[in-house]
């Protein structure tokens, strides 16, 4: 198989919303492509995020974003009123923390700790 983008689709209740909530946590001056009314995409490291507005379904899988610094990623989103979890540190190989969008689907930021 030979993959040639990775996209993954998030359920919002309120698409404007959880937009706006998007762009202030990654930092985003708006949507890279709006392709049809009611959704909205982001490319976000190489990865596109795609924000569907319909009812949220809050499932087992986890948004993961790699961080240069976590540590300054968490304190920020604390400063934008954003309650994220604690940051773990596993085997001094990565450092992550998980948060909640607005409709309850999950987050995480890490790093990969370099030896």
């Amino acid at each position: 198989m030979k993959t040639t983008s990775v996209t993954v689709g998030v359920l919002v209740g309120d698409l404007p919303a959880a937009s706006r909530w998007y762009q202030t946590v990654f930092e985003l001056d708006g949507p890279s492509v709006e392709p049809v009314e009611g959704i909205v995409e982001y490319l976000i490291g190489g990865c596109w995020l795609q924000l569907a507005e319909a009812p949220p379904d809050p499932g087992g899988w986890v948004f993961r974003v790699g961080v240069p610094d976590v540590q300054a990623e968490h304190a920020r989103l604390e400063t934008l009123g954003i309650s994220a979890g604690p940051i773990h540190r596993v085997d001094d190989v990565i450092e992550y923390f998980e948060f909640t969008d607005p409709d309850g689907n999950r987050l995480s930021f890490y790093t990969v700790i370099q030896p």
